[in-house]
């Protein structure tokens, strides 16, 4: 049964990423896939996705990801997600904390012939953090 490129894209998010199916990564995302950091890009292919993915799992081994909305405009493809992990790992020189974490972001894929050929997102982590005392938010002005 062939996919449509947004249930393509939730089975990666909600399956692939969230069980740490690495080795289904070649069939999803393209060996030329560009990571999009606002105007720059940067390689992202099968093993660059891996590689993140095994990084952020060091930090959250649990963590899992549910999509919550979906926008298509044309090839793209614009998730809304939850993504909830123990903090079991060091992150930007946090202290694992031991605490269940819940970031929420959003994702755009662009899928070509089934695969992405172009990801970038915003996960709202200092949010998250601040919220969980993980991190301290900047002071608030005094008023006169």
């Amino acid at each position: 049964m062939k996919m449509s490129s947004a249930e393509r894209i939730r089975y990666f998010y909600e399956t692939v990423v969230s069980q740490h199916l690495l080795e289904e990564l070649p069939g999803i995302v393209a060996g030329d896939c560009r990571l999009r950091v606002g105007e720059e890009t940067f390689p992202m292919g099968p093993a660059e996705m891996a590689e993140h993915l095994t990084a952020v799992r060091q930090t959250y081994p649990d963590y899992t990801m549910h999509i919550l909305r979906q926008h298509i405009a044309g090839e793209y493809v614009i998730s809304e997600f939850v993504m909830e992990g123990t903090h079991l790992g060091e992150f930007c020189g946090i202290p694992p904390s031991g605490k269940r974490l819940t970031f929420t972001g959003v994702d755009v894929d662009r899928v070509v012939n089934g695969r992405i050929v172009e990801h970038g997102g915003a996960v709202n982590t200092f949010e998250t953090l601040i919220a969980n005392r993980l991190i301290r938010g900047a002071p608030k002005e005094e008023t006169l």
